[in-house]
């Protein structure tokens, strides 16, 4: 419970309020009376944030001038609740405020309902379990919004040039790929051959080029051949002529063996072709004939033929054939190069040639020397082979290097094929993804993608939270909606209004959860966030808006499980509302006290407060006043009971006091009292025949035929009685007499009336 106000200081119209600990302290019922302007509204905002421990009720109310800033003390429950240097250092959550800014917050600003009124009414409704998950919900909207701060900041750091055509989400999705450089290669290939497809189609494929081999063991078996029916003596002996004869005498010789049958005798006889002798004789001749037989000849024929073949095979045509070869070799493959990936190709086509006429001369020179002597056996001489055996390892190179390009014309054939049904189009595009592939998966980009994805993940997960917790509030608001609803109606009927809420409902929306309702008026349902038509803002007054602000603070109240331990701090209820429904805020309040553990009640309008003080119990209620004090207000205690005291009731205790004492001090009071008890009796006796303004005469008049009828208001005795009273009494009323200040009073005569005006307001 709230004990004192200990200390108010530097707020608002209080400078130095430290009266609190010279007055009672406060009691269950604390009512607060105090003047527009000077400081019951201040009072409200500190104790709000007290409760909420929001320091903006207090430093926005920083006393003007006043170069320090606030402090307060306030007592509760036996402990100070402090307010220093801008913060409290303990809160009061069980306190609870009704004031404008609770109107202002919850319900409309004005004669408008926002957003913000229906989500702050939504954590009204909810009570302290329904806050509890609906903050929750919202740590996570906000961590959501959170998350795509950041998302967008992220995806800024990513220029938009760097995506291409790619939204940032696909951009960042993209699959790195391994060999990526190898792969834009083969793009760029496969877009330049889409582009040339013609140039592709005519364009030759790779052949390799052609190096005949030299078969040594073919010659030298060539070389080595001989006749073997020709007997060893007599090829001796030819071989020793012929060796006289010195170079080709072997082939001069065996031209003219070819001779011998032109010149033949009649008898049969041969004569030498030379000199026409008989060759009968010639022991030699028969040696000849043997070595040179046709065999012979076939041996020569073989030799020509073979030596004919050797040196067709590796002529300088060939040579030259094999030299353009490889310079279309090496031009095919520059020119698929652009296309497919091409091994590298370098031949040096003169070290062969040259490699290859050696070879080729010393193999001929002995083939030439084979021809000279047939049957002489020759092998090729080791410079030959060595010659034959460079050629060899020329042959070999020049196939290793050739064949990686020949192994390529799969691809080139696949290339033509591909050619010609590419679609550019589609080439570029592929082209281009490697190309985004290769910036996403490279730094710093790759870092920037991995972090935006990062935080999309993790908004994904405050998603899934945020779901669970939105359950878990629709389920707890399916239960608690209702029943504030049938709350609120319940204390707009006890207030008289004329309304009534329905479909009071939440809804979710980017901010949390908001509330939504209707306002029933006549049986027609005005939706609270309707712009055009019938509207809140022009279906109901002022009084009916504070009076459903009132239904909601109260239905709110329903809600609290802790409502026992609750301090309950009302700034004036009664703002706009009429007489009846201020008189049920009374009651109301009466009701409330039994429940709560303390019930203040702050307002401007003395009556209201009186008609609060007079149900209350005497030891449970206090009353203090907010006062001008200098420049600034304190706090003191109030008499409420001299100000509840009517003038009514003023008149009839001067007129009683001076019946009972005659004390002439009192004469001219009671005298002047006369007239307004029989105008006050009057009225509340005889409400329809003398309303408001009504003077004594004229109901005289009224009475008087109606005197002895059915229609009788007083009868003659009480009209003569009414009209002696009035009489005596009008010479005490400036209405009737002007020197009623100094009409002369004999104090047995006023003695007199005033006994008979108490007898006849008392029939």
């Amino acid at each position: 419970m709230l004990e004192r106000f200990q200390l108010l200081k530097n707020i608002g119209q209080f400078d130095h309020a430290a009266a609190g600990a010279q007055f009672p302290s406060l009691t269950r019922l604390s009512l607060v009376y105090g003047e527009n302007g000077r400081g019951k509204t201040t009072l409200a905002a500190i104790l709000k944030s007290a409760s909420t421990g929001d320091t903006a009720g207090v430093m926005e109310r920083q006393r003007l001038a006043s170069p320090n800033q606030p402090e307060v003390v306030l007592t509760v429950g036996g402990a100070n609740r402090t307010f220093q240097n801008g913060a409290w250092n303990v809160v009061s959550p069980e306190v609870v405020v009704f004031d404008d800014a609770f109107v202002a917050a919850n319900v409309c600003s004005g004669i408008a309902v926002e957003a913000g009124h229906r989500q702050n009414l939504h954590e009204l409704i909810l009570g302290a379990q329904g806050v509890s998950l609906n903050a929750t919900l919202r740590r996570h909207v906000a961590r959501i919004e959170d998350h795509n701060k950041t998302i967008r900041q992220l995806e800024n750091a990513i220029p938009a040039a760097t995506r291409g055509t790619l939204t940032i989400n696909n951009f960042c999705a993209l699959p790195n790929e391994d060999d990526i450089d190898a792969k834009i290669t083969n793009a760029e290939r496969a877009l330049a051959a889409a582009q040339k497809p013609q140039a592709i189609q005519a364009h030759a494929p790779v052949i390799a080029p052609n190096l005949p081999a030299i078969d040594v063991g073919q010659i030298n078996a060539l070389l080595g051949q001989t006749l073997k029916n020709v007997q060893a003596d007599a090829m001796a002996r030819v071989r020793r002529h012929l060796a006289c004869l010195g170079k080709e005498g072997e082939e001069w010789i065996g031209k003219g063996m070819g001779y011998i049958p032109a010149v033949q005798q009649s008898d049969g006889t041969q004569l030498c072709p030379f000199c026409e002798q008989d060759l009968a004789a010639s022991p030699i001749l028969q040696h000849y004939q043997a070595y040179f037989s046709e065999a012979y000849d076939a041996l020569k024929t073989n030799i020509t033929d073979s030596s004919k073949s050797f040196s067709d095979a590796h002529h300088r045509d060939i040579q030259l054939a094999f030299e353009r070869a490889v310079r279309e070799l090496s031009e095919n493959r520059t020119f698929w190069g652009a296309y497919i990936e091409m091994p590298e190709f370098t031949l040096d086509t003169a070290a062969m040639v040259r490699s290859w006429n050696a070879a080729r001369d010393l193999v001929l020179w002995a083939l030439r020397a084979k021809f000279s002597a047939p049957l002489d056996v020759i092998q090729l001489s080791d410079e030959a082979l060595a010659a034959v055996a460079d050629y060899d390892r020329q042959r070999r190179a020049m196939n290793e290097a050739v064949a990686p390009i020949i192994a390529k014309s799969a691809d080139i054939a696949l290339v033509k094929e591909q050619a010609a049904g590419a679609n550019v189009g589609t080439a570029e595009a592929d082209l281009a993804r490697l190309h985004l592939i290769k910036v996403r998966h490279s730094e710093p980009v790759n870092g920037l993608c991995q972090a935006y994805l990062d935080e999309k993940a993790a908004k994904l997960v405050t998603e899934g939270l945020r779901d669970k917790a939105r359950d878990a509030l629709d389920n707890y608001r399916q239960n608690i909606f209702p029943i504030y609803q049938q709350a609120i109606n319940d204390y707009l009927q006890r207030f008289g209004a004329g309304f009534r809420v329905d479909a009071v409902n939440s809804v979710n929306n980017r901010g949390g959860s908001s509330c939504i309702y209707n306002v029933v008026i006549n049986q027609v349902a005005v939706p609270v966030t309707a712009n055009e038509g019938a509207s809140f803002r022009n279906t109901l007054s002022a009084g009916d808006r504070n009076t459903l602000a009132l239904a909601f603070f109260f239905a709110s109240l329903e809600q609290n499980a802790q409502l026992a331990n609750v301090i309950v701090v009302i700034d004036d209820p009664m703002t706009s509302l009429d007489e009846h429904r201020s008189v049920a805020t009374v009651q109301q309040i009466r009701l409330l006290l039994a429940r709560v553990r303390q019930v203040i009640v702050l307002s401007h309008f003395k009556p209201y407060l009186c008609e609060v003080w007079k149900g209350a119990n005497a030891n449970e209620r206090s009353a203090f006043l907010v006062r001008r004090d200098g420049q600034g207000s304190s706090i003191a205690e109030w008499d409420v009971r001299q100000d509840c005291i009517t003038e009514h009731d003023k008149n009839h205790a001067v007129v009683a006091e001076f019946i009972r004492t005659g004390d002439p001090a009192l004469e001219r009071q009671a005298a002047t009292a006369l007239r307004p008890m029989l105008e006050a009796y009057l009225r509340v006796a005889y409400p329809e025949d003398f309303p408001p303004s009504t003077l004594i005469g004229p109901f005289i008049n009224k009475c008087t035929p109606r005197a002895g009828t059915v229609t009788e208001i007083l009868d003659q005795t009480n009209i003569a009685e009414l009209r002696r009273l009035k009489d005596y009494g009008n010479n005490f009323h400036h209405d009737t007499n002007p020197a009623w200040q100094t009409q002369r009073i004999n104090s047995q005569e006023l003695t007199n009336f005033c006994q008979r005006v108490i007898r006849f307001t008392r029939r």
